[in-house]
């Protein structure tokens, strides 16, 4: 199990993100480009003393990040708050990637289609969006609560 940030742009959210794969021990992929260099002090100040510990790879663009899914046999799984499916009854498997999109402007079409499926987390009428780092917090909950993939040591 992975998360994927596609070119993300606000540092304090791939921070945070950083840090709970960290300390659950999950990989992150990061897409570039990104909208922030890595040495953005807010980006290491949300991510705290968690950053060496954190299993992070960097793709030159999305083109790379899908042939290193591919290479990995890894499904792609897209998070979006446009897609039609909730990701509370989907089946998610210990080698899929959870990708999300920028916080600005999602994905691209080509992104969207190289996706082996798309989610969303289920709102209340007119309210748009997560915060991404929360949106990935809850969807990779629920993926390492269904593939047994919490940390079976520590606290």
């Amino acid at each position: 199990m992975r998360l994927a940030l596609f070119e993300p742009d606000i540092p304090q959210n791939a921070g945070t993100i950083l840090r709970l794969a960290a300390c659950l021990g999950v990989g992150v992929d990061l897409v570039e480009p990104l909208g922030f260099a890595l040495t953005d002090a807010r980006l290491r100040r949300a991510g705290l003393d968690y950053w060496e510990h954190a299993a992070l790879r960097r793709h030159a663009s999305f083109a790379a990040f899908a042939e290193a899914c591919r290479a990995e046999d890894a499904r792609i799984v897209l998070f979006s708050s446009h897609a039609a499916a909730s990701y509370a009854d989907f089946a998610f498997r210990p080698s899929d990637v959870l990708l999300f999109g920028r916080e600005s402007s999602g994905v691209t079409g080509a992104v969207r289609a190289a996706a082996g499926a798309e989610l969303r987390i289920p709102l209340l009428p007119g309210r748009r969006s997560l915060n991404v780092a929360v949106a990935a917090a809850m969807a990779l909950g629920e993926a390492l609560r269904q593939t047994a993939g919490f940390p079976k040591t520590g606290r």
